[in-house]
C-alpha cells in the first residue's frame, strides 16, 4: 500500500466525515473505493470516446461498403 497525503476542500471533509458516521467504516476503505469507483467510471469514459473518434473515422468507408452492397441488390433484382 501507498501512503499519501490530502487536502480536502472543508465542506466534502465534513460531508464525508457525516456520511462514514451513518456506514461505520473507515475513512481509508471509503476513500478507496470512491477511488475504485470514479477510476472505472473515467475508464468507461475514455472508452466511449476511443470508440466514438474510431466510429467516426471508419464512418465514410462503412457507408461506401453498403452503397456497393445496394448496388449488388438492385443488379440481382
Amino acid at each position: 500500500m501507498k501512503n499519501l497525503s490530502l487536502k480536502l476542500e472543508d465542506n466534502i471533509f465534513q460531508e464525508t466525515e457525516s456520511i462514514l458516521g451513518k456506514l461505520h467504516t473507515n475513512r481509508n476503505r471509503y476513500i478507496n473505493e470512491a477511488l475504485e469507483f470514479y477510476n472505472k467510471l473515467q475508464k468507461r469514459r475514455l472508452l466511449a470516446k476511443q470508440l466514438a473518434k474510431e466510429s467516426r473515422l471508419v464512418a465514410d468507408d462503412s457507408l461506401s461498403v453498403l452503397k456497393e452492397f445496394e448496388a449488388l441488390e438492385n443488379d440481382e433484382a
